[in-house]
């Protein structure tokens, strides 16, 4: 007769579909943040003739109401759709890769604990492959979210996510999708180890405290850290692959960084800091959370003769 036994390993399709939802659902729930987060690392400076410096919008909360009160509620999640894909394919794939890759580099026979650099190195690899293909949803994504309101009689340039694919394709090539590639491979793969890695590794070191169990709390623990680390690392990179995408001016991301710095100081590139934190820690704990709990509906309840 069968038992009911849990299992305590999955497929990587199985792996790929709980990263894909727990992505897509992290997502949903964070797109508002990310648009915040965009139109301030988009935003320059302007200098009036007599030497004042405006600036259309002022901090998160002000850059939300603003947005708020000249576009729409909607407009908080505009280049939604293009989001979900990007997380569906991205987030599939690189958390779905992270630990067969992570076990192909100790090897099959390896007991213990996996040291810290074996996971950054599975992490960077897995990112820079996820965001060759996601590349195109992400361009989108950004391009969608850059449109503020226009003036009356000018039309939008993109009518929704898909009509952004064609466009481009039709008016810059197909080689425009995958414009800011390089910067988006180093921040995806920085920022991928930056969270997978340092989750991993914060998550087991809590596992050995006395009283901590693989629970909620631990996740959340572990999920907030990571996204801290993220942040801080990747924000330089994320400034100037928004800006790239969102602005086809730059020749290059050299050429972006140079200008930026030049013009803005360093400082510009921590702008939107407090958003892109507020935005990508909730977004990792979210996703880390429900990922655990969705992965659980494939190692529970599973029959073994």
């Amino acid at each position: 007769m069968a038992d009911l036994k849990p299992r305590t390993e999955i497929s990587f399709l199985e792996t790929f579909i709980c990263s894909a939802f727990a992505a897509c659902f992290a997502e949903l729930c964070t797109v508002p943040l990310d648009t915040v987060k965009v139109r301030l690392q988009l935003q320059r400076k302007i200098s009036t003739g007599d030497g004042t410096i405006l600036a259309k919008y002022r901090g998160s909360y002000g850059t939300l109401t603003t947005i708020v009160r000249e576009e729409g509620f909607p407009a908080l999640w505009r280049g939604m759709i293009a989001g979900l894909h990007r997380q569906c394919i991205y987030g599939g794939l690189r958390i779905g890769l992270y630990e067969p890759v992570k076990m192909f580099l100790v090897g099959s026979d390896f007991v213990g604990d996996i040291p810290l650099y074996q996971k950054i190195l599975a992490a960077l690899f897995t990112g820079a492959v996820a965001i060759i293909v996601a590349n195109p949803t992400d361009l989108v994504k950004v391009r969608l979210q850059a449109e503020g309101k226009l003036t009356a009689g000018m039309p939008r340039r993109y009518a929704g996510a898909v009509d952004a694919y064609l466009t481009i394709v039709r008016q810059e090539g197909i080689r425009a999708l995958w414009t800011g590639l390089g910067p988006n491979i180093a921040r995806n793969a920085i920022i991928n180890a930056a969270e997978l890695a340092s989750y991993d590794q914060i998550k087991q070191t809590i596992l050995k405290i006395p009283g901590f169990t693989d629970s909620i709390q631990t996740h959340l623990l572990a999920g907030v850290a990571a996204g801290f680390f993220a942040v801080c690392i990747g924000s330089p990179i994320d400034v100037v692959k928004s800006r790239m995408m969102g602005d086809p001016t730059y020749r290059n991301t050299g050429d972006c960084f140079v200008k930026t710095l030049k013009n803005e100081g360093f400082s510009a590139f921590y702008k939107g800091f407090l958003p892109n934190f507020t935005r990508l820690g909730t977004w990792i704990v979210v996703m880390f959370l429900t990922l655990e709990q969705v992965k659980r509906v494939f190692t529970s309840n599973v029959f073994y003769d």
